[in-house]
């Protein structure tokens, strides 16, 4: 994909992604807290998952306060079959601790704050900065990672490097909708696998980098 090309492409997406259900985390935008949680469970999970474990947890409790008086173990069921449920569930109450050690029970709203939390990599902290605060940043899952490459419009090996890669060449208006657009778009037609390339309205823009068959 050229750069010129995507104006185009964004405008494609935003059209193409109405006709799927929005990824999970998008439902608990309530408070930055909810978000940051639901972020957090929602990683190696599938949205269905996620969805269920969130709402089981927050019916619980939705808060620093309350999800701290809450047992590690009564975490642990809630959220249960989220991946890797016991430790999120401890990561849930380090979390808390750590709010009201250091941030007054809230949520901090900058990169480096929210990378000292438990469990809290810079994907889950750019979803927190743009979705809660609506900060700028760029958040790159494996969806983002992937179609960014697939396209042609960066080359890196890893999540972080695209993310990296992103903030120098993506214009800053497209920041915080990148995500939106392209985890949508991954779950649902630009697979890992055999993507369904014959059905796709940004086909003519990108690259298929790494495709090796498609649909």
């Amino acid at each position: 994909m050229r750069p010129e090309d995507l104006p185009h492409v964004v405008r494609i997406l935003k059209r193409e992604i109405q006709r799927w259900p929005v990824p999970a985390i998008a439902h608990y935008a309530e408070s930055p807290f909810t978000v940051l949680i639901s972020c957090l469970l929602s990683l190696r999970t599938q949205d269905k998952t996620t969805v269920a474990a969130s709402d089981r947890l927050f019916a619980i409790a939705n808060d620093p306060k309350t999800m701290l008086a809450t047992p590690v173990k009564v975490i642990e069921k809630a959220i249960y079959p989220v991946s890797f449920f016991r430790t999120k569930a401890k990561s849930i109450h380090g979390i808390c601790e750590m709010l009201f050690e250091r941030f007054d029970g809230k949520v901090p709203s900058d990169m480096e704050s929210l990378l000292s939390l438990p469990g809290v990599g810079r994907k889950t902290a750019n979803i927190v900065i743009t979705l809660a605060f609506r900060k700028m940043g760029i958040a790159v899952d494996i969806h983002v990672h992937r179609i960014s490459n697939r396209l042609g419009y960066v080359r890196s090996r890893m999540p972080d490097e695209t993310e990296m890669k992103l903030r120098k060449k993506l214009p800053r208006r497209y920041w915080i909708i990148w995500n939106d657009l392209l985890v949508a778009y991954g779950q649902n037609l630009c697979k890992p696998i055999s993507p369904f390339c014959s059905s796709c309205r940004i086909a003519r823009y990108c690259r298929r980098v790494g495709v090796k068959t498609s649909r």
